[in-house]
């Protein structure tokens, strides 16, 4: 699989300077040192920085830090129009690329809580999910996950919900957004959400969000699959498309 970025439009660390920055301790995470053969293969090919697909995320890294120079771009939700297009891959090789950015860290929330996928997808074998935080009250601290990989942390688990749009549209969410975004000034947070048109979640979510990425399925995804799903979302939080390429 290769991918090309389009874009059209608990930790106990201070914030310092980018000379000064210093890889944070992840003494209040759970680690899982992930085995990065299986991530190849589940098409996590960001784990390799010198893979080719790499340059593809750097230059998507690259559009959103300048449309950050414009506006406050700490949350982002990563969503497509229908299933399988490739949104939660996407979020993942994001994540690889981002954290090895010099000054900035990244957290991974799955927020598909029907299903959730990306500690499947990185071979980690965990019960708790952000619907734990929700619905049992288990702190945040407790479910974040750090897979070894510096300045990259993530939370993601077995557990479901069937009414979780009722969560994601909450203003308790919309808190722990807003707080997520502003507690680390050199942190992003990517939002790996449900897609747009077969689910409410990612349309209840959007307003929260500081940015909005769509994947779209190069020759598969309909276009307008793509403009209805687009039509949906707040426009000012829009960034655009990564348009994912299966080999």
């Amino acid at each position: 699989m290769t991918q090309e970025a389009v874009m059209e439009k608990g930790h106990t660390r201070d914030r310092v300077t980018p000379l000064s920055f210093e890889t944070p301790v992840y003494k209040k995470s759970r680690e899982y040192r992930i085995d990065p053969d299986l991530v190849l293969k589940n098409r996590g090919i960001c784990i390799n920085p010198d893979a080719p697909e790499v340059e593809y995320y750097k230059i998507l890294r690259t559009r959103i830090q300048q449309q950050a120079k414009k506006k406050k771009l700490n949350t982002l939700m990563i969503t497509s129009p229908n299933k399988n297009e490739g949104k939660t891959i996407t979020s993942i090789n994001m994540g690889f690329v981002f954290a090895r950015e010099f000054n900035q860290t990244v957290l991974l929330v799955d927020c598909d809580f029907k299903g959730q996928d990306i500690h499947k997808y990185l071979g980690i074998n965990h019960e708790h999910s952000l619907i734990d935080y929700f619905l049992h009250g288990v702190p945040l601290n407790d479910l974040i996950i750090w897979p070894g990989i510096e300045k990259l942390t993530l939370i993601s688990g077995d557990e479901t919900v069937v009414n979780s749009t009722e969560i994601l549209s909450s203003e308790a969410m919309e808190a722990l957004v807003t707080e997520m975004g502003q507690r680390y000034s050199d942190r992003y947070v990517f939002f790996d959400a449900p897609p747009v048109l077969e689910r409410s979640e990612a349309i209840s979510m959007a307003p929260m969000m500081d940015g909005i990425i769509m994947v779209v399925e190069a020759r598969v995804t309909p276009k307008a699959d793509i403009e209805k799903a687009v039509s949906l979302l707040p426009p000012d939080k829009f960034l655009g498309f990564v348009l994912n390429k299966k080999s």
